[in-house]
Parts: C-alpha cells; structure tokens; sequence
C-alpha cells in the first residue's frame, strides 16, 4: 500500500536500508503508520465565562482600592507636596490608563495600580475642595450614588436603550468635550487666566458645561451596563471583568470630579 503521506513514497525507505539504515517497516506497520491520528497538540484549557458576579467583585475591589489611596492621601500628603504628588499621580494614571485601553491589557495588578494612583490624585483634589468648601465632598459622594443608581435603574428599564449609533455620539461628544478642557488649560498657560471661562465661576457658561459634563458621565455609565450585559450575553471570559471595572470606575470617579466642581459653585468659601 502507497500512504498519502510524501515521506512514505517512492524508495525512501529502499534508500535508508541501503545505506546501513533500520530498512523498510513491514506492510502491516506501514498500515498502523498510516491509520495513526496525526499529532494535534493539546488545546489550552477553556477560561470561564464572565458573570455579573464576576464584575461586581472585581468593581468593588478596584472602588475600595481608589477609595483607601484617596483616604491616605488626604491624610498622609502634606500641604506643601500635594502638588508635587498630584503631577506624579496624574502621570502615571495616564500613563497606566493608556496602556490599559489601547493595550486592551486589563488585569488585576494593571486596574489596581491604576485605581492606586488614581486615588491619590482623587484624594488631593478632594483635599483641596473641602478645605474651601467644607461638606461639598460628602455632597459629591452622594451625588454620584445617586447617579449610579439612577443610570442603572434606566439601564434595567429600557429607558434608554444603548445602540450603535447612540454609543457613537457619546463618544464623539466625550472627544469633544476632553479637547475644550485641554484648549481651555492651554489658553490659561498662554496667559488668561480663566481661559475660555468653562471652569470661570462668574461665567454662566461654566454652570452649562459642568451640567453636561456630569450627564455625559452618566451616559457613559449606561455603555458600561451594555458592555458588561453583551459580555457575559456573548461568554465573554473572566479577565475581561477586570476591564468592565475600569471602565465603571473611570465612568464614576468622572461624576465625582464633575459634581465635586459644580457644587463648589454654590458653597461659599471657608
């Protein structure tokens, strides 16, 4: 019997045993070699689908992670460093941020380090805040409980329902939004001092752009709910928990800042 298989054909085996080889297998070895599985390495064992449980968890973990750094860092950071820290923080978020989200590399250590640093910077910031407007932090917690309950009750309800079309308007319009605060930081470097007067407390379009800030958080909230249902809908595995919890941390801690701000426009100074 001729095999399929080319190493099988022709002399070659005639050749070997003539050249002080092992010679020809017999035909019925010939047979077994033929009818023999070929190799298949073994496949690598399957991960377990996402749950919302897994998302939960992970969430809670990367929350209370962000939330004790903020707490040592309004504690622990001395007045005359908080700048100094804060500029560190702040780089290494971004740094860390990037690599997460066009790395598409989230995984514990990765959303941990992140929520660490990002915490610090939160914890200054908030620092900063309650010593000029003492209680407005409690408010923007609260505030942004109340907005994450109420996303998630829209979310349930169907009441906004998250298509296509409408995560790419939140998206262009979060673009849009992070360009204006950078022109308006720029603007403020080269010398005017309260920019193009998004952030200017006497200007009225600073109330109309920190109320629009605050609901696109919340909308992006909403394509967090969706990301999280379509991935454990679609088996999605268990690491990808981790990056469902970035995102609602990213989506929460913007509320906060958001809120925090515009609150300070209604509380007088200390």
């Amino acid at each position: 019997m001729e095999s399929r298989n080319p190493a099988f054909r022709g002399n070659a085996f005639g050749r070997q045993a003539g050249g002080g080889g092992y010679g020809a297998p017999p035909p019925q070895q010939l047979h077994e070699m033929y009818n023999a599985p070929s190799y298949t390495p073994s496949a690598p064992p399957a991960t377990r689908p996402m749950t919302i449980d897994d998302v939960v968890v992970r969430g809670f973990l990367t929350l209370l992670t962000l939330v004790v750094a903020a707490a040592l860092a309004w504690t622990l950071v001395p007045a005359e460093l908080a700048m100094p820290v804060l500029a560190v923080a702040v780089i290494a978020e971004v740094g860390i941020w990037a690599f997460i989200t066009f790395g598409q590399k989230a995984n514990a250590p990765l959303v941990l380090a992140f929520a660490a640093v990002y915490g610090v910077a939160v914890g200054i910031v908030s620092h900063a805040y309650n010593d000029l407007y003492h209680g407005v932090v409690f408010q923007a917690v609260v505030g942004t409980a109340l907005a994450f309950g109420a996303m998630l009750a829209v979310h349930s309800l169907r009441i906004i329902r998250v298509t296509p079309k409408f995560a790419r308007y939140v998206l262009a319009a979060g673009f849009a939004m992070v360009g204006l605060m950078l022109v308006n930081v720029v603007v403020q470097l080269f010398g005017a001092e309260d920019g193009i007067g998004i952030r200017d407390p006497g200007n009225p379009m600073a109330y109309v752009f920190s109320v629009a800030a605050i609901l696109l958080g919340c909308l992006f909230l909403l394509l967090d709910f969706d990301s999280i249902e379509q991935g454990v809908r679609a088996g999605a595995p268990e690491k990808f928990a981790w990056y469902c919890a970035f995102g609602l941390v990213l989506s929460l801690v913007w509320i906060y800042l958001e809120l925090l701000r515009f609150l300070s426009y209604f509380s007088g100074r200390d």
